[in-house]
C-alpha cells in the first residue's frame, strides 16, 4: 500500500520531467567565463553567451523591404517576451555582414540560463515560420544550441527506451522461462521509474537540474532495476524449489541475495557521489538523477519485490514457456561445467581474457578529450542552420565570438592587445555600461570554428597579456573553461571511486585480497572499455556502421561520468560473483566450492543481466545524436566485457591461483571491520 501512495504520489509529476527540466548547466561554477556572462547580463542588456541570435539571411540585400518586414515582425516576437533584454539594433560590419545579405538580431538574456534554453524552446519555431521566399531565418546561440539537442536527444531516447523494452521482455522470458516471472523486473522497474521521474520535476524546483539527468536516470533504473530484480527472483525460485514455503525463500533470499543487493545498490551511489566533486551543475543534477532512479529501485527491490514474491509464492513460475525447464535448486549445470573447467585449467582460460583486455585498454594511452561541436546536433536543426550562416556572411570564427569584460579605465589597452592578437580576426567597438558598474564589454572574432583546438591556444595568449581586472568570456570559452575544469578534476574523482569501492568491498568479504582482486578487475574492464571507445569515436572504426562521423576525440564529460558509470555497473556484477562467493565460503571453508558454488548459482545471473544491460545500452547506439551513441556503446561495451572476460573468466580464475590467501583477514583487521556474513543459517 506505501508503495502504491509513493509511486501514485511521484508518479503524477512524472509526465512534467521533459517541460520542467532544461539542458544548460553545462559550465565550471566561478570560472572566468561563467563570470563574464553574469557580468555581461546584468551590466549589458543581456548581452552573454546565453542571449539569442536570430540570423536573417537572404539572397538579396537586407535593405530589401520584404525583408525589413520579416526583421520587423522578428524584432516584435523577441520584444513581447519577458525573458529577452534588449533587442540590438542592426550595426553594419558587426550585425551585417560586408555583402549585406545576412543580418544578426542579438536578443539580450534576462533570465538565468536554463530559462533562456526554455526561451529558445518557445521562440525558435514561431522565428523559423517567419521564413519566406529566398528568406531564412534561423535562431542560434548557446541556449538554441541547448534547445535543439535536447530535442534530438529526447526523442532518440525514447526512441531506444521504447525499442529497450520488448528486447528486454525477451531476453528475461528466455531467462526465466515464465512470463510471471520474467515480468516482475520490469514492474518493478516501471515503479521505480515513475517515482524517480517526479521526484527529479520535485529536485528541478530546489536546483536546475539537467534533462541529461533524466535520460541518464531512466537508462539506469532500467538497467540496474531488472538486474537487481533478476537476482533475487532467481534466488527466490531456487530457495522456493528446495523448501516449497513461500515465507522461507522469502526470507533466505533476502539474507542472502537481499544483502548482495543493498551492497551492491550503496556501492553504485557511493561511485556516483564522486561525480559531484566536478563544480558544474550539469555534472551535479546527472549524478543526483541517478542516485534518485537507484535508491527508488534499491527500495523497491528490498521491500515491495519480497512482498509480491511472498503473494505469488509457486505462482510465480506460471505462464511457463514451452521451452521452459523444472527451476534447479542446486543452480545451473551449464555454469557449473564451466566453473570446473576453468578450476582445472586456470590458465588455459585466464591468459587470453586477460591478454584481451589489455589489448583493448592500451589505446587508452592516445585517448584525446574535447567538448562537443555543432555537429552532434541535426543538420536541420535553428541552432545548425543559423550557426552554418553566420560563418558563411562573418568568417569561421563568428559563431565562437569571445566577450571580455574589463573597467573602462583599461579598454583602450584591452583593444588594443587584442588587435594585435593574431587568433583574433575582427575585433568590435567597446561599449560602456549604462549603469554605474563602470565595466567596458568588447566582443572579438576568433579567427577559428569555435571547436578548433587553435581557439585555445589564442584564449590563453588573451589572458597572459590582457590588463588586469580583465575577464575572456564567450560561449565557446565556457567550453574551453569546464574541459579544464574536466581534466583537473578526472584524477580526483577516479582515485575516490577506487578507494571507496575497495574499502566497501573489504566491508563486506572481509578479505583484502578479494577486495584488491575485485577493485583491479573492475579497473581493467573499464580501461578496456575506454580503449574501445577511442577505437570507434576517436579514430572511427566502425563509425560508418553507426550512423555518425567521427570527431576525432571522445567528448569531454564521458571520462569522469562514464568511469563512474561504469565502475559502479562493474561494481554490481563483483558484488553479486563474490557475495556468492563469500557465502559459499563461509558454510565450507573450502576455495574450490566457493568459485565452482558462485558461478553455479550465480553465473546464470550474471549472464542474463549482462544481456539486459548490453540490449538496454546498446539500442541507444540507435540514437540520432553523437553523445547518446558514445553513451550506449561504451557503457553496452564495458558491460560486455566485464560480465564474457572479468566476471565469467577472470575473477574466478583469480581466486583459483590465490586459494585460501584470497579469503585471509589479518587478526587485527578482522577485530576493526564489522560482521557481515552472507550465508544464510
Amino acid at each position: 500500500m506505501l508503495w502504491l501512495v509513493v509511486v501514485a504520489g511521484l508518479g503524477a509529476f512524472a509526465p512534467q520531467v521533459t517541460s520542467s527540466l532544461a539542458g544548460a548547466g553545462w559550465q565550471a561554477n566561478d570560472s572566468e567565463s561563467v563570470r563574464v556572462r553574469e557580468l555581461a547580463r546584468q551590466h549589458f542588456d543581456g548581452n552573454a553567451s546565453s542571449a539569442l541570435q536570430v540570423v536573417i539571411a537572404a539572397d538579396r540585400p537586407v535593405t530589401d523591404p520584404a525583408v525589413q518586414q520579416i526583421l520587423g515582425r522578428a524584432t516584435a516576437l523577441l520584444k513581447a517576451d519577458p525573458r529577452i533584454g534588449e533587442v540590438v539594433p542592426p550595426r553594419p560590419g558587426a550585425t551585417i555582414s560586408p555583402d549585406g545579405r545576412t543580418e544578426v538580431v542579438l536578443a539580450g538574456a534576462k533570465a538565468d540560463t536554463n530559462v533562456m534554453v526554455q526561451a529558445a524552446d518557445d521562440l525558435k519555431g514561431p522565428l523559423r515560420a517567419l521564413s519566406g521566399t529566398g528568406v531564412q531565418v534561423s535562431t542560434t546561440g548557446a541556449s538554441v544550441l541547448w534547445s535543439d539537442f535536447n530535442a534530438a536527444n529526447h526523442d532518440a531516447m525514447m526512441q531506444s527506451e521504447m525499442l529497450s523494452w520488448p528486447v528486454t521482455l525477451a531476453i528475461l522470458v528466455l531467462a526465466f522461462g515464465s512470463l510471471i516471472a520474467a515480468g516482475l523486473p520490469l514492474l518493478l522497474t516501471m515503479a521505480g521509474l515513475a517515482a524517480s521521474a517526479g521526484a527529479l520535476v520535485l529536485l528541478n524546483h530546489l536546483t536546475p537540474t539537467s534533462i541529461w539527468a533524466m535520460n541518464f536516470a531512466m537508462m539506469f533504473a532500467l538497467a540496474l532495476g531488472i538486474d537487481y530484480a533478476l537476482f533475487i527472483v532467481v534466488r527466490f525460485r531456487g530457495a522456493l524449489a528446495r523448501h516449497g514455503d513461500a515465507r522461507r525463500a522469502v526470507g533466505e533470499t533476502m539474507d542472502t541475495a537481499g544483502k548482495a543487493v543493498a551492497l551492491s545498490g550503496v556501492t553504485v551511489l557511493v561511485s556516483l557521489s564522486a561525480v559531484l566533486l566536478v563544480p558544474s551543475p550539469a555534472f551535479r543534477s546527472m549524478a543526483l538523477g541517478i542516485m534518485i532512479a537507484v535508491i527508488f529501485v534499491l527500495a523497491a527491490t528490498l521491500t515491495l519485490l519480497p512482498a509480491v514474491l511472498g503473494k505469488l509464492g509457486v505462482r510465480v513460475n506460471s505462464a511457463a514457456m514451452p521451452f521452459a525447464r523444472p527451476q534447479d535448486a542446486a543452480g545451473s549445470p551449464r555454469f557449473a561445467a564451466w566453473a570446473n573447467r576453468l578450476w582445472a585449467h586456470p590458465l588455459r582460460f585466464g591468459v587470453p581474457a586477460l591478454l584481451a583486455l589489455l589489448a583493448l585498454a592500451a589505446p587508452v594511452v592516445g585517448l584525446r578529450t574535447a567538448m562537443p561541436s555543432i555537429a552532434v546536433i541535426p543538420a536541420d536543426s535553428s541552432a545548425r542552420t543559423g550557426y552554418i550562416a553566420v560563418q558563411k556572411a562573418f568568417g569561421p570564427g563568428a559563431p565562437g565570438a569571445l566577450q571580455i569584460v574589463t573597467p573602462v579605465a583599461q579598454a583602450e589597452h584591452a583593444a588594443a592587445v587584442l588587435k594585435n592578437t593574431p587568433g583574433i580576426a575582427v575585433v568590435m567597438p567597446t561599449t560602456d555600461a549604462a549603469d554605474q558598474s563602470g565595466l567596458a564589454l568588447i566582443q572579438a572574432v576568433p579567427a577559428a570554428d569555435p571547436s578548433d583546438p587553435a581557439l585555445r591556444a589564442t584564449v590563453a595568449e588573451l589572458r597572459g597579456h590582457l590588463p588586469g581586472q580583465t575577464l575572456v568570456g564567450g560561449a565557446a570559452v565556457e567550453n574551453l573553461d569546464l574541459q579544464d575544469v574536466l581534466n583537473a578534476k578526472t584524477p580526483l574523482v577516479v582515485g575516490v571511486i577506487l578507494t571507496l569501492g575497495f574499502v566497501l568491498l573489504l566491508l563486506a568479504l572481509q578479505a583484502p585480497l578479494v577486495a584488491l582482486l575485485g577493485t583491479v578487475t573492475n579497473l581493467l574492464a573499464t580501461a578496456a572499455a575506454f580503449g574501445a571507445a577511442r577505437l570507434v569515436f576517436q579514430d572511427g572504426h566502425g563509425a560508418g556502421l553507426l550512423g555518425f562521423t567521427p570527431q576525432g576525440f571522445l567528448d569531454g564529460w564521458a571520462p569522469v561520468f562514464f568511469f563512474a558509470m561504469i565502475f559502479a555497473i562493474a561494481m554490481d556484477y563483483t558484488v553479486f560473483l563474490l557475495a556468492s562467493a563469500k557465502e559459499h565460503y563461509e558454510r565450507s571453508g573450502d576455495p574450490r566450492t566457493a568459485v565452482t558454488a558462485a558461478l553455479t548459482h550465480s553465473g546464470r545471473v550474471v549472464f542474463a543481466a549482462a544481456a539486459v544491460m548490453v540490449a538496454v545500452f546498446f539500442t541507444f547506439a540507435l540514437s540520432g545524436p553523437l553523445p547518446p551513441k558514445e553513451m550506449g556503446i561504451v557503457l553496452g561495451l564495458a558491460v560486455l566485457l566485464d560480465a564474457a572476460l572479468v566476471r565469467l573468466v577472470l575473477l574466478p580464475v583469480l581466486l583459483r591461483l590465490t586459494g585460501r590467501a584470497a579469503w585471509w583477514t589479518p587478526a587485527w583487521l578482522g577485530r576493526l571491520l564489522p560482521t557481515i556474513r552472507f550465508s544464510h543459517e
